[in-house]
């Protein structure tokens, strides 16, 4: 089995963020640093990250968590700063649990955290597609020949997005309220695209990951996944 999905297993992260732990040097088999990604690893072998063995997790946990704005979407931070993962207490300080994807510190709304390397890898790897489902809020009205220019696609970094649903949702004190649906991941980008026709977010929550829904959740709790769910993410 290659090193980034074995560690991804043991629920360091997803396989992309395990390839970042061996890069960086981080990982030892059998006392030995490995750096290659296309190092595998064998049936008795001790894998070590940072001096701690890593085994697989044979039951893995998966949550849902509506995130409040205010938190970074990482497990730590060197500027000190809140994580997601504050919000779940004691509970799971000795899980090597994960957030699925990102939330930018202003955004708020629907997170998974999982320990399972190979379902963060699933749902964010951009040939999947999945859908996420956003409500945001414009200041004044927003004109439908600037939606469709959203729809069509708009240039971030060099490249096209895919093609987007938006919806109006309601206007109402001089605020236009819509839904966007995406099927991408890129770094701030439900915010980035309307950046491009000149408007800024003044407000930004995610309520759907595919066919999951936030629901009824507060802001800053957490539930876990239902048998249901987590078949579905693993089949998506």
């Amino acid at each position: 089995m290659r090193i980034n999905k074995y560690l991804a297993e043991c629920g360091f992260a997803g396989r992309r963020g395990c390839e970042q732990i061996v890069l960086a040097g981080r990982v030892k088999i059998n006392g030995k640093q490995v750096t290659n990604l296309a190092t595998t690893v064998e049936e008795n072998d001790l894998v070590t990250v940072d001096g701690k063995r890593a085994q697989p997790i044979h039951k893995h946990i998966y949550l849902m968590l509506n995130k409040p704005k205010g938190y970074i979407t990482t497990t730590s931070d060197e500027k000190g700063r809140k994580t997601v993962l504050e919000l779940l207490g004691n509970k799971f300080s000795d899980k090597r649990i994960f957030p699925v994807g990102r939330l930018d510190y202003e955004t708020e709304g629907l997170l998974l955290l999982t320990t399972d390397g190979d379902l963060c890898n699933r749902i964010t790897h951009p040939r999947n597609e999945i859908t996420k489902t956003y409500v945001a809020k414009i200041e004044n009205e927003v004109s439908e020949d600037e939606l469709n220019k959203l729809r069509a696609g708009v240039i971030l970094d060099g490249v096209k997005t895919k093609r987007c649903r938006i919806s109006v949702l309601g206007f109402d004190d001089k605020i236009t309220r819509l839904e966007v649906v995406i099927s991408e991941g890129r770094n701030r980008q439900v915010r980035r695209m309307f950046e491009t026709i000149n408007r800024e977010v003044i407000f930004l929550k995610r309520v759907g990951i595919g066919e999951l829904k936030l629901g009824g959740l507060s802001r800053g709790e957490w539930r876990e996944l239902k048998p249901k769910e987590v078949e579905y993410l693993k089949n998506v």
